[in-house]
């Protein structure tokens, strides 16, 4: 049976270990009744910065997942583990590629119990992660939703990340996506500045992943976690 730690997941903060938070703002973040912290980043992840990261976060009680890009940075002690593949990509290593090697050397200290596979649809041609991994970014939304039906009906990859990077996505072709999915737990990432908008991304997708605000505005971040559960939002109005 696959681990779906992940399933009850409506909204996420992502931290990147590269990008330095301070106590006030981290204790915020974990204590924001956001449903999960996932850790990662496209680039500077090392095993040193994910360490001290998740060492702060297991201060608290919210649950802790980590995005294994590079098994060199394979932290113990996350409540579970997400492995990407890059859907659309041109570089094959960035689809396979590093997974064989990976569990070539590192395959037999794996916590199996905990991994789950995750596709990545990037759609952002200007982000970081799609320059890494040279993922063609510039599709339509039928390819869009062609990308989405492999990894979700010919793979039974466990969870689709539709992954926009630094801007706000077209919530149609998020849509779309949504629509045409089987059985893959759909993740929304890019551009959630707002509480408008972490609403829209929640009406489309399963679960809403808030990252670069938090390091820009934390009001703002903290803003999305009500418009993803109004129960926390009629809780502040309480207090």
């Amino acid at each position: 049976m696959l681990p779906s730690f992940y399933s009850s997941w409506r909204h996420v903060f992502k931290l990147d270990p590269e990008r330095p938070i301070d106590d006030a703002t981290l204790d915020a973040i974990c204590t924001s009744g956001t449903d999960a912290i996932l850790v990662g980043g496209s680039s500077g992840v090392t095993f040193d910065n994910t360490v001290d990261l998740m060492s702060r976060i297991r201060r608290y009680e919210v649950p802790c997942a980590f995005e294994l890009s590079d098994p060199t940075c394979g932290v113990p002690g996350f409540d579970g583990y997400f492995i990407p593949s890059v859907l659309n990509t041109k570089r094959s290593e960035w689809l396979i590629g590093h997974h064989v090697e990976a569990l070539r050397d590192f395959g037999h200290l794996l916590p199996w119990e905990s991994i789950v596979g995750e596709a990545y649809l990037v759609l952002n041609p200007d982000s970081t992660v799609a320059r890494i991994t040279g993922a063609e970014a510039n599709i339509t939304s039928a390819d869009a939703v062609a990308y989405s039906q492999v990894a979700d009906r010919l793979w039974n990859v466990p969870v689709l990340y539709v992954e926009y990077s630094g801007a706000f996505g077209d919530m149609e072709i998020l849509k779309r996506i949504k629509s045409n999915l089987k059985q893959a737990h759909l993740f929304y990432g890019g551009g959630i500045d707002s509480p408008e908008r972490a609403a829209q991304a929640a009406q489309a997708a399963d679960t809403v992943v808030v990252g670069n605000i938090i390091y820009e505005n934390l009001d703002a971040a903290l803003s999305t976690v009500g418009a993803v559960h109004p129960s926390i939002k009629e809780q502040d109005h309480v207090f």
